[in-house]
Formats: C-alpha cells, sequence, structure tokens
C-alpha cells in the first residue's frame, strides 16, 4: 500500500531556510584569514557596476567552486537565497552575464595583482619547512564551442577535439596548488615546463634549502634536467621509452629489492643529450596493472619503468618517492570534476585564464581549511565529502531576542563535526 501525504498543501511562506547553512564556516574562516580586506587592498580596476565591489564579485565566483554549483549558469539558487547573501556577508549575488563581463576585466586588469597576493599565501602557508617537493602535471580540458585559442592537439579521450592545457605545479609536502598555467591545446609540454620551474623556484621562501621535482614522462626532457641541475635540485623523471633505450633494459643484471619487484641502475646518455645521467630501471611481473601514464614497457614477461634521477636514493626509495606523485594525479582529477575546472566559463581566452587562476585559489583555500580548521578524520577528505558533511547543511536563520541565530536541521548527523570545525576556527590566528 503506497504511503504518505494524500492531501499535502504547499505554501511559499518559510522564511530564514537554506540548504547552504555550511556557509557560515567557509565564511568565519575567510575571514579570520582577512581575505575580503586583501582583496579590496591589492586588486582595484575601473568597475562600471558598483553593486559589487572587486572583491565581493571574487568572492561570488569561489562560493560556487566550493559548494559544487559548476557552470555560471547554475548560480541562479544563490541569487534568491538571502541567508546565503547574510552568512556570506554580500548584499546579493551577480547575474551569470555580470559574472563574465566581470571576469572580462578582471582578467586585463587585475589578474597580475591576484596572482602576487594568491603567491604571498602560498609562501605562508608553506610554514617553516626547508624542503620543497614540486610534483609536475599536466591535463586536457575539451572545449566544446569556439573559444579563444583553442587548439587540437593530444587528447586522449575526445579524439580531434579542439582544447585548452593547463600545466600544474603541486608542492608534494602540503598538497597546495604552487604554480599553474594555461595555453593552447596543441602546445608541447616540454616547451612551457622552464618558465614554470622559474616562476616555482622564485617564489620559495628563503628558508627552503632542497627542492625536488617529480614528473612523469612529459617532461623527459635534457633541458628542463639542465634547468632543475642548474638550481642545484633534485628530480625523479619517468624516462621516454625510445628504442635504444628499451635494447638495454634485458642485459641489465637485476636484483630482487621488494616482493615482486626487482631493480637495476646503469648510466646512459640518450642521443642529442650532452652528458649521461643516471638511469633505474623497476622490473615487475606482468600481472601488475600496465599504465601508459607511468610508461610501462612489457617485454619478457615482465614490465618495465624506468627513472631518471640525480638523487643518490637506492632504487627502492626512489621508486616509493615517485610513487608519492601519484597524489598529483588524483588532485587533478578532482579539480576537474570538484572545482569544475573542465567547464570553460567564456569565450574569451584571457578570461578563462582568470578563471584557471581563480580555481586554483579556491583549491588552495579548502586546502588551508582542511589543514588549519576541520577535525583530524576530515583533513584527507575530499571536497564532496566536505559538501556533504560541512558544507551542504539545511538550516534555518532566526532572531531569538534580536541574537542572529543559524539553526541546524535537527536530523543533521555530523552536527559534532560542524561545532568543533567551528570553534578551531574561532581560535584560528591569521596565518598573513
Amino acid at each position: 500500500m503506497p504511503r504518505g501525504p494524500r492531501n499535502l498543501r504547499v505554501v511559499a511562506d518559510g522564511v530564514g531556510l537554506t540548504q547552504f547553512g555550511g556557509v557560515a564556516l567557509i565564511a568565519h574562516f575567510f575571514r579570520r584569514l582577512r581575505l575580503q580586506g586583501a582583496l579590496s587592498r591589492h586588486i582595484r580596476f575601473a568597475q562600471r557596476n558598483n553593486r559589487y565591489s572587486i572583491s565581493e564579485s571574487l568572492e561570488a565566483l569561489l562560493y560556487p567552486l566550493i559548494l559544487g554549483l559548476g557552470r555560471i549558469e547554475t548560480t541562479e539558487p544563490l541569487r534568491y537565497n538571502g541567508v546565503f547573501h547574510y552568512l556570506a556577508g554580500l548584499p546579493g549575488y551577480p547575474e551569470p552575464t555580470s559574472l563574465r563581463r566581470f571576469l572580462e576585466r578582471f582578467a586585463r586588469w587585475g589578474r597580475n595583482a591576484f596572482l602576487q597576493l594568491h603567491n604571498r599565501w602560498r609562501r605562508a602557508m608553506l610554514g617553516p619547512a626547508t624542503r620543497a617537493i614540486f610534483d609536475l602535471d599536466s591535463t586536457v580540458l575539451t572545449v566544446y564551442g569556439r573559444q579563444e585559442r583553442a587548439e587540437v592537439g593530444y587528447n586522449p579521450k575526445k579524439r580531434g577535439r579542439r582544447s585548452y592545457l593547463p600545466l600544474l605545479c603541486f608542492e608534494g609536502n602540503t598538497q597546495d596548488a604552487w604554480e599553474g598555467s594555461y595555453h593552447p591545446g596543441d602546445t608541447h609540454v616540454a616547451t612551457i615546463t622552464i618558465p614554470l620551474l622559474e616562476r616555482a623556484f622564485t617564489r620559495l621562501p628563503e628558508a627552503i634549502r632542497e627542492v625536488r621535482v617529480r614528473a612523469d614522462g612529459a617532461f623527459f626532457d635534457h633541458k628542463i634536467l639542465e634547468y632543475i641541475e642548474g638550481k642545484r635540485a633534485f628530480y625523479a623523471i619517468v624516462a621516454r621509452l625510445t628504442r635504444p633505450l628499451k635494447n638495454r633494459l634485458a642485459g641489465l643484471r637485476y636484483r630482487r629489492i621488494s616482493s615482486g619487484v626487482w631493480a637495476a641502475e646503469f648510466r646512459y646518455c640518450p642521443h642529442g643529450w650532452p652528458g649521461p645521467r643516471r638511469f633505474i630501471v623497476i622490473r615487475r611481473p606482468v600481472p601488475e596493472e600496465p599504465s601508459a601514464q607511468l610508461h610501462l614497457f612489457q617485454m619478457g614477461g615482465y614490465s618495465y619503468q624506468v627513472l631518471v634521477t640525480n638523487l643518490s636514493l637506492t632504487p627502492l626509495n626512489l621508486w616509493r618517492f615517485y610513487n608519492q606523485r601519484a597524489r598529483a594525479e588524483l588532485i587533478i582529477r578532482e579539480l576537474k570534476d570538484a572545482y569544475a575546472l573542465g567547464k570553460i566559463p567564456t569565450q574569451d581566452f584571457a578570461a578563462n585564464e582568470a578563471s584557471f587562476q581563480i580555481v586554483l585559489l579556491a583549491y588552495n583555500l579548502l586546502n588551508w581549511f582542511k589543514r588549519l580548521c576541520v577535525p583530524a578524520h576530515l583533513q584527507r577528505a575530499t571536497l564532496q565529502r566536505l559538501r556533504q558533511r560541512l558544507f551542504l547543511v539545511p538550516a534555518q536563520l532566526v532572531r531569538p531576542d534580536g541574537v542572529p541565530t543559524l539553526r541546524l536541521a535537527p536530523s543533521y548527523v555530523w552536527a559534532s563535526d560542524f561545532g568543533e570545525t567551528l570553534r578551531r576556527i574561532r581560535r584560528l590566528r591569521p596565518p598573513f
């Protein structure tokens, strides 16, 4: 027998209701970081529409990324949610057209100041570390319109489609997005890596004494290696398996370094390189799942992975050190899925690049939020899990005795995590 109300009455007189009760946590965190004040002081340019300040417009772009609303068009619910406006401290919420126009102006007159401010925050959040790890990776963003400077390039999932190519550098200890650049889809990674590394090295705090770089086979280029060596830094990069390099694998002497894992090492100078480098070969039985991303090569019942390095680590420790770079690939997947990196907002290349930089700030803000504010069991949580537990919370804003009070739904089972996070935010000292 079907159950449920038979004579359901619906009225539109609910007051103070919202599905975004967790915005209170985000807004408190932003205030402790003095985010809006810093944006107002450092980013200034002429605006046609004075209803929203530059800092308010930037926050209006950050909140949907955190809340999972994706495209600019899907931010429509925020325009009519007065509780969200109150909690976020915004006078309202801009229309999609206004946000796109703001992005275009911001890309031309505010982007550089924005990047300088973001870099100051990144340096401050790195803390007292003396060693930094740069994890390099790139990804493909397929476009489906006529976006400016989108070109046909390497696109394994949508062959023949035009795309953009973001190049990213993550700090391996903190998982912060340390540097990023945005390019047409036909750009070769090796031609844009050194400029990115130059910026990444320049922005390191003086306390950093050692830098290690990890990258996949797309970065196997002697010019990149020479640049890293010139910085007195270290690297572990997957070697591209050319025919001469493959021919050496069978004749090497391997020794067992772990269960089902054998290793060998040799010095080798690829054609066109100025001198030999140290190469480490990892050999495993073929049943191990092969991955083109790791440039594995199968021969004689074994799969092979080759790393070029100037580190003095043993083969086992070097292999383990490199494998930790897999977290960068997971972060990129989260950027594309959870932070809407793959949603191209405008037809204008400069505006799309500016949106990319805003996505990186949104990711870093959430990374810092997890490190500084959430309970220990949520510090490794994905953005999707944080949304489910802390951000997308049914709540009601009331004012008993004139005191603004956010009432969470009685059925909300993670109220203790919410309360603990709020207490941590209130105790937080501004780190910059």
